[in-house]
């Protein structure tokens, strides 16, 4: 399986694949996009509404992909790290100020050089259950009804991606939208601060249902409150861009 020919699939490229993306959502009757302000292009755009898709469309190229997930959860993480550090020193509250805006060069070789040319077999790993988190948080509002379901599955045929590839997505639009299931795939706080934040990006959290999916799969995966703070600080200011 080719897992950087589904990345491109589901974040876009910049360029053609997501002026593409973004025209197929528009002139159709399949939802449009599902970055939630990450991107659009590829599956991204047939699973939220076509406004969405207009609206970030635009801003996909900004997102850098799989590079500016790695970096902006490193950057989440490494924050509460410091906070950690100096809160058990100083005894003092921990720094609210997140940090600068710029996004700090993820370590080479760690669970988040996500674009790494190289992966290693945990990196390779990680890539796929990103790409499961994005789906399931996709699905969290349940806007998804089986004929829209049916009609996404025909699109995945376009996308130019080989038939394993194929069923790998279809698996992951049939399966329940469970943020349990979802938690259960992480094995460090790390990849918990990953998996948190592109599920994030995958939803724009205007509904109820969204809200709780969120905060469910917060608690699943055992994030600290200021953890969970830095990550939304990091979407939030992406968003922005």
């Amino acid at each position: 399986m080719n897992i950087n020919s589904l990345l491109s699939s589901i974040m876009g490229s910049t360029g053609s694949g997501i002026d593409k993306a973004v025209t197929k959502a528009k002139s159709s009757s399949i939802p449009g996009g599902f970055m939630g302000g990450a991107a659009a292009g590829g599956l991204a755009a047939m699973l939220l509404t076509n406004k969405k898709a207009r609206k970030m469309g635009g801003k996909a190229i900004k997102y850098g992909g799989m590079a500016a997930v790695g970096g902006m959860a490193y950057k989440a993480w490494r924050t509460h790290k410091e906070n950690q550090t100096t809160t058990q020193i100083t005894n003092i509250e921990p720094n609210q100020s997140f940090g600068t805006s710029t996004t700090p060069a993820v370590p080479a070789g760690s669970i988040f050089d996500l674009a790494e040319e190289k992966p290693t077999q945990q990196v390779e790993n990680m890539r796929l259950i990103l790409i499961r988190a994005m789906i399931s948080a996709a699905k969290a509002d349940g806007h998804i009804d089986a004929s829209e379901r049916t009609r996404i599955e025909q699109q995945i045929s376009d996308l130019g991606i080989n038939a394993e590839e194929q069923r790998f997505l279809i698996e992951q639009l049939r399966a329940a939208s469970d943020p349990i299931t979802i938690a259960r795939l992480s094995e460090s706080e790390e990849q918990a601060t990953e998996i948190y934040l592109v599920s994030m990006l995958a939803i724009d959290i205007d509904t109820t249902e969204e809200r709780h999916y969120l905060d469910r799969l917060g608690d699943a995966l055992l994030l600290p409150t200021d953890l969970r703070q830095n990550i939304e600080h990091e979407v939030k200011s992406a968003q922005t861009l």
